[in-house]
């Protein structure tokens, strides 16, 4: 039933979103006979653990939440934190005529209203109401031209749900037994991680080769302007017809491709002699190459690309993006940000046209509209690229955002806006100058020249680039108007000495590329995966590169060695054209998941399921799941854990992280050593291994104490260096008589290497008493988490330095104590480092020492450095970086007490049903919403058996 003007007159609808920003911009467009409540993301999903699983289930399917026996029936429950929500929504349909179901118009989102129609079994007409962008016009659009619910969509999503719930739920498990535990594996985060492991190891095996080429300086002999320099820099190409060999030309063992004699590699003696002797020739111009140049607009943003210049040109990660990107999108500024499309609209073009004509002028414009076709494989094309919404886009200057959300608004609209605009059109020039030796050889130089003589869309956008020595695209290089046969002087010629570089680790922004190019995933998922994978742990950021943990190599060569399959990038990239054909009705949920699952089973047809039922092909990239989990006899979790490092010497990835070792363990001149955390794999060579085993690790005994007779050692521990005494054998650990060691860090003054037993006895001495005062209570001090400090019943003052603990004087302390006790903070301490202006608040960054660890402040947001960055190395962009996530994030919800209301007695818990329909799959995981991120967080987080 379609709405009309007649149900609309004293009905009552109840329209039903993701997320209260977006309900509260959606509630502004709507008349009074409407009532706009969000869900919160999802409402219900797969049970966390088998404690949310109704009784009636047992076995197997209390731990998967998924009835594998049973076509893979799914097991949902409404999320613990969701029931208040659910109560809310069952009562406001109670009162209402007509339900619309407004969730985003992805897989995700048809999932959404699948199951808000599930759990809250309407009575009343229900729409599926789908739009591309928040404007009055546009929602007013969707309320009149409702759809049915898109159930193949809904299956597909469900489909990948299942696979994800099976693939992190018994994978998971073996990583928690043989690595690590509280570790995750999953579909697309484990390739993932594979893909920044490989690149890592590409790193460590690099051998670098160095080569030399010469530089001239040639001059025309004539005067210059800038439209015809006089003088120019040309590279050597070739030697007696043979060419310069060039970074290229390397492979990443050091050695030419190519021994051909084809190529010449130059040494710096060979370099320098042939500088020398070409420093008295003539030289002229050999030949000049002009050739056109054109080049077209880029396509408007979809999710990867908006992600990787928002890296490239904002600082900001994957996340951030995104985060940003929805609030945007939900205030009504722009179009729905998780898209795989590249078209525009008929309204979209004449407003960017317009807009073309209104700000460059006519010349700028093209006579016919620009179409992109898209390049992602099955990309949901029912949606449009993103762009400023509504039919006239507004500038950045007339939207009134600031900060990160104007930012990343101006850039979607000026590549929008860019992308109906004239093509950038010049000329490119080579020149070849040749001369001969003192001794007889002869050297051809090389110069590339470009020229863009009408702009087009570069006026208003171009494109950022991965490598940041990489020229953009409106970069010019001016060569002199010179012919065939022009005589040059060079002013200078220089011997030049270059090394090849290791392969650069990963970004986001290369990541996402990477991945997309791969086809594996979905798009729109992968901010999702970046954030899993560095907050398991498995990758880290030095600046914006991905770096991979020790960690991430022990659970790779796991994945590897023993589930190769699952972390193949074809077969993931084959699963996800599988999950495509299902989601087109070309293939079917359950068999698909079988032969998944339970893999081929011989005669046992409805067991495995044909491979045409499946749907995917000849079948072969799928079966057995179960099969590989079941028998780990095989995994030695020592070996999956230890790496060579050279000279004897193994890295383990431990329980408690990793470290280094030769020899074996009690054996006598066994050595071990603690890998500091921010160490990139690719960094720990022999010779670093050597220093590290070199320095005091472990128990580090400095003698007995006199009065107990205990042993006194020093330790490196998780929290730093300390000391400790051992208790006798047999000394009682728990209980009402349990006795616990005497402990004390170190004072930042002092070192494993140095610390005496003099001193461990005085720091494990502490707190000191200092005296009492004039009413009898005695005044200690001591060493707490921040710092020295006296102490007097409940009142604590701080003190100086640590070494006043020991040498402070009763009169001393009560000095301190008869001063009036200064409230608030301490005065600050100076930076430890200035990093620049803040793009987008404007105020100075600088790098600040706090209670948690040093952390990177413009004044108004604080964002703690991470794992990886050091206050040495840290660079303005990774500073701004940080920021923006932090901004990104929004405030922190403050904890409040619960309220406590009167109990009612238990209602009787019924089963979570399972539908006529049979679905077969389920919808991504959501993660925990607070208040302030309900907005910007309506999709799940990924963990273990939640991918996209």
């Amino acid at each position: 039933m379609s709405p009309t003007s007649e149900t609309a007159q004293g009905g009552r609808r109840l329209v039903i979103v993701e997320s209260p920003a977006k309900a509260k911009t959606i509630k502004g467009y709507l008349g009074p006979g409407y009532v706009v409540e969000a869900s919160v993301g999802h409402i219900r999903d797969l049970p966390n653990g088998a404690a949310e699983v109704p009784d009636e289930y047992t076995g197997e399917v209390r731990r998967l939440g998924v009835d594998v026996e049973h076509d893979f029936q799914p097991i949902y429950v409404v999320n613990a934190d969701k029931k208040a929500q659910v109560r809310k929504l069952k009562q406001l349909l109670a009162e209402s005529d007509e339900l619309f179901l407004a969730t985003d118009e992805d897989r995700e989102g048809e999932a959404i209203a699948w199951h808000l129609q599930e759990v809250l079994r309407p009575k009343v007409p229900v729409h599926r109401m789908v739009f591309h962008e928040i404007t009055k016009d546009a929602i007013r659009a969707a309320v009149a031209n409702p759809r049915e619910l898109n159930q193949r969509m809904v299956d597909a999503q469900e489909t990948r749900r299942i696979l994800d719930r099976l693939y992190g739920y018994e994978v998971s498990p073996v990583l928690w037994k043989k690595v690590m535990p509280k570790l995750s594996a999953g579909r697309v985060q484990s390739v993932a991680t594979r893909l920044v492991v490989e690149r890592e190891r590409e790193r460590i095996a690099f051998r670098s080769a160095e080569y030399w080429d010469l530089t001239g300086t040639f001059a025309t002999g004539r005067g210059g302007d800038a439209s015809d320099p006089s003088t120019f820099t040309a590279r050597l190409s070739a030697v007696d017809g043979r060419r310069i060999a060039q970074g290229r030309d390397f492979g990443p063992d050091g050695r030419l491709k190519s021994a051909s004699g084809q190529t010449l590699h130059l040494d710096e003696a060979n370099a320098r002699a042939l500088a020398a002797a070409l420093a008295d020739s003539a030289f002229a111009v050999r030949s000049v190459e002009s050739k056109p140049y054109r080049r077209s607009p880029y396509a408007p943003f979809r999710t990867t690309t908006l992600q990787q210049e928002a890296s490239r040109k904002l600082g900001l990660g994957a996340k951030a993006t995104m985060q940003v990107a929805q609030k945007l999108y939900e205030n009504g500024f722009i179009t729905y940000m998780r898209t795989d499309s590249t078209t525009l609209s008929d309204t979209a073009v004449a407003a960017a046209r317009a807009q073309v004509t209104q700000l460059y002028g006519a010349d700028y414009l093209p006579e016919k509209p620009r179409t992109y076709a898209g390049k992602v494989k099955n990309a949901q094309e029912a949606h449009e690229a993103i762009r400023p919404s509504g039919d006239r886009f507004r500038t950045p200057a007339e939207t009134g955002l600031t900060g990160d959300q104007f930012r990343l608004y101006e850039l979607i609209w000026k590549r929008t806006v860019a992308s109906q605009m004239k093509d950038a059109t010049g000329n490119s020039v080579t020149v070849k100058i040749g001369g001969r030796a003192s001794d007889g050889r002869d050297a051809e130089f090389s110069a590339s020249g470009k020229t863009i003589t009408f702009h087009g869309f570069m006026k208003a956008y171009v494109e950022g680039a991965d490598d940041p020595n990489a020229e953009l695209d409106d970069r010019e290089r001016r060569l002199p108007q010179v012919t065939e046969g022009d005589a040059l002087s060079a002013d200078e010629i220089t011997a030049d000495g270059h090394a090849t570089k290791p392969p650069a680790r990963y970004t986001e922004a290369s990541l996402v590329k990477e991945l997309e190019e791969r086809e594996i995933g979905r798009p729109s998922t992968y901010a999702s995966i970046i954030g899993t994978i560095l907050d398991r742990g498995y990758v880290f950021k030095k600046g914006t590169a991905l770096v991979p943990s020790f960690l991430s190599f022990a659970v790779v060569n796991l994945l590897e060695k023993h589930f190769g399959r699952l972390v193949d990038y074809d077969f993931t990239a084959r699963m996800e054209d599988d999950l495509d054909r299902i989601a087109r009705g070309e293939a079917q949920s359950v068999p698909w998941l079988k032969r998944f699952y339970f893999g081929t089973q011989a005669g046992d047809e409805a067991g495995a399921g044909a491979a045409s039922d499946a749907g995917n092909g000849d079948g072969d990239h799928l079966g057995g799941l179960k099969e590989l989990v079941t028998d780990l006899g095989a995994i030695d979790a020592r070996e999956i854990s230890s790496f060579p490092v050279g000279n004897d010497i193994k890295l383990r990835v431990g329980k408690y992280g990793p470290y280094i070792e030769r020899g074996e363990k009690d054996a006598e001149g066994y050595q071990k050593g603690d890998i500091p955390d921010d160490l990139a794999p690719d960094e720990l060579t022999v010779e670093y291994a050597e220093e590290l085993l070199a320095k005091p690790s472990g128990d580090f005994e400095l003698g007995t104490d006199p009065v107990s007779g205990n042993q006194i050692v020093a330790k490196n521990g998780r929290y730093g260096p300390y000391v400790t005494e051992v208790l006798p054998e047999g000394t009682p650990k728990t209980g009402k008589n349990a006795v616990k060691p005497r402990t004390a860090s170190l004072f930042k003054s002092m070192s494993l290497d140095t610390v005496t037993l003099a001193d461990a006895l005085k720091l494990m001495s502490l707190p000191r008493v200092v005296g009492e005062d004039a009413e009898g209570v005695e005044i200690t001090a001591q060493n707490g988490r921040y710092g020295p400090y006296l102490k007097k019943g409940t009142d604590s003052r701080s003190l100086t330095s640590e070494d006043q603990i020991f040498d402070i004087t009763l009169e001393e302390a009560l000095a301190i104590y008869a001063q009036p006790k200064q409230r608030g903070r301490a005065a600050a301490k100076p930076p430890l480092k200035e990093l620049g202006t803040d793009p987008v608040s404007g105020a100075p960054v600088v790098v600040k020492d706090g209670r948690f660890g040093p952390y990177v402040t413009d004044g108004e947001t604080n964002a703690t450095l991470r794992t990886g960055d050091s206050v040495e190395e840290i660079t303005p962009e990774r500073g701004y970086e940080l920021l923006a996530e932090k901004r990104a994030k929004g405030p922190a919800k403050k904890k409040t007490a619960k309220k406590t209301a009167a109990k009612k007695a238990p209602a009787k818990k019924t089963a979570a049903k399972k539908t006529a329909a049979k679905k077969t799959t389920a919808k991504k995981a959501p993660a925990k919403k607070t208040a302030a991120a309900a907005s910007t967080a309506t999709k799940k987080a990924a963990a273990p058996g939640t991918e996209d």
